[in-house]
């Protein structure tokens, strides 16, 4: 009798670590189960050299799109992010120069990138140093400690981002500190700066029991060395400037003044970023109506974290309606490539026939695709239209972009509204925009998240 029940207990471990494992009989199994035939053999065929959208390209939504907008805030030049990852500034400095295009009545204008960029980069750097002092006496397999190393910055960012640099430094026009190579193709030099921050970082904690004082003496010579590394990259930021707005001919309006970056700020824009802008999210697998609190995202340390308040997309229409008939953009931001036809700039659940190229059914809805890391903010632009039918409700939106302007439809992407449902995830509004109810609920004490929640991932 024991060797019976010995038998049997090796057979049902042998049988268990089989089914653990793909074994030959499984391999044969699946190949007889997915032997291709008829159609399946010509998407293979065209999948060996092509990629999956174009094969999966719905031919019968290719038809000629409406691009009317029942409201739309006027706009006046596409701008160019080239190959960096600041879709997040272009997108603030869009913002902010849309309302002194429209009160200046200026023919065009662009705000620099390069000046807050440069701001930013050093900020950052600031805040990783800072707090790999801060966690010094962790051990470096600690999941926070961990994390700083694997991310001590990047060229992407949020709205939070956009505001307190502009409060702590101000703005310029681009022509006072233009975008060099450097600042259009960010990678390599982006790089080289963690490169050196991981350096700087080690020492740090090499130099654990060292006091506060010499720790921060300490960091500010390496932020001096990472100052020096923007200079020579990116330009060396400017501190005062003459300007004065132009015609169409590039003729003066008014006789140029001296300004200083803030003091340009203050008269020509004027804007509250801090305090009178709240940033809505739709993420349906947290609870809504709760505000949450991202650790350590943010650009600079004496900043503010990414705090949002979670609502459903209704109530983020809402605001966005009100905004664009008041002729005020917003900071937006999705997960951009999902059914994204980069040739029209049109984005449509309808574009691509995915399910029916692979034969399997993608059926994860806005939740599961989050939580799972499937999907979440990629990129930011700027809202300014929407198409809403008889009754009210939006039919279509329309952001502008940074891609420039030969991409997608001059420049901007047409969103559908199914499509808006599913893939749209951050608003910036000022309040005054903003339903009693939203304005109660983002007064309570954030939730706050670990930095390496799902989603913390910047735009870019």
């Amino acid at each position: 009798m024991k060797k019976s029940i010995l038998t049997i207990s090796l057979a049902a471990v042998a049988s268990a670590a089989m089914a653990q494992s793909i074994t030959t009989d499984m391999l044969q199994s699946f190949a007889k189960e997915n032997k291709l035939k008829g159609t399946e053999r010509v998407i293979h065929n065209a999948l060996s050299s092509n990629s999956v959208s174009s094969i999966a390209l719905n031919q019968d939504n290719q038809t000629e799109k409406n691009t009317f907008f029942s409201n739309s805030v006027p706009s006046k030049g596409i701008t160019d992010q080239n190959s960096s990852g600041r879709c997040w500034l272009f997108t603030g400095m869009n913002v902010l120069r849309s309302k002194m295009i429209n009160e200046q009545g200026l023919n065009s204008f662009e705000l620099s990138q390069n000046y807050l960029f440069f701001y930013d980069q050093l900020e950052k750097s600031n805040l990783f140093l800072q707090a790999i002092i801060d966690t010094r006496k962790k051990p470096m397999d600690d999941q926070t400690v961990t994390w700083l190393f694997q991310n001590p910055l990047s060229d992407g960012g949020t709205f939070t981002g956009v505001a307190d640099l502009v409060a702590k430094y101000g703005v310029v026009p681009v022509g006072a500190m233009p975008d060099n190579y450097t600042a259009k193709n960010t990678s390599q030099f982006t790089q080289f700066l963690k490169r050196k921050l991981r350096e700087d970082a080690l020492l740090l904690r090499e130099n654990a029991k060292a006091s506060d004082k010499a720790l921060q003496a300490q960091k500010q010579a390496y932020l001096s060395e990472i100052y020096k590394m923007l200079v020579l990259g990116l330009g060396t930021p400017v501190t005062e400037f003459t300007w004065a707005p132009k015609d169409a001919n590039g003729k003066y309006l008014s006789e140029p003044q001296k300004y200083t970056p803030k003091s340009f700020y203050d008269k020509f824009i004027g804007l509250d970023l801090q305090n009178d802008y709240i940033m809505l999210m739709n993420d349906p697998s947290r609870e809504y109506w709760k505000t949450y609190e991202i650790q350590y995202d943010r650009h600079t340390y004496d900043g503010h974290n990414w705090l949002y308040l979670n609502v459903p997309m209704d109530d983020i229409k809402e605001a966005a309606i009100a905004s664009i008939k008041d002729s005020t953009m917003m900071y937006f931001s999705c997960d951009v490539s999902k059914f994204l036809d980069r040739k029209t700039g049109i984005s449509d659940l309808n574009n691509f026939n995915y399910e029916e190229i692979f034969g399997v059914k993608f059926g994860m809805n806005k939740a599961q695709r989050i939580k799972s890391f499937d999907s979440g903010s990629t990129h930011a632009m700027t809202l300014k239209a929407v198409d809403l039918d008889a009754n009210g409700k939006p039919v279509k939106w329309e952001v502008e972009n940074s891609w420039g302007a030969a991409s997608g439809y001059q420049g901007h992407i047409i969103m559908t509204d199914e499509w808006f449902d599913n893939y749209m995830f951050r608003l910036v509004i000022n309040k005054k925009y903003a339903s009693e109810k939203v304005l109660k609920a983002a007064q309570q004490k954030p939730t706050l998240l670990p930095c390496w929640d799902p989603m913390f991932a910047s735009e870019d």
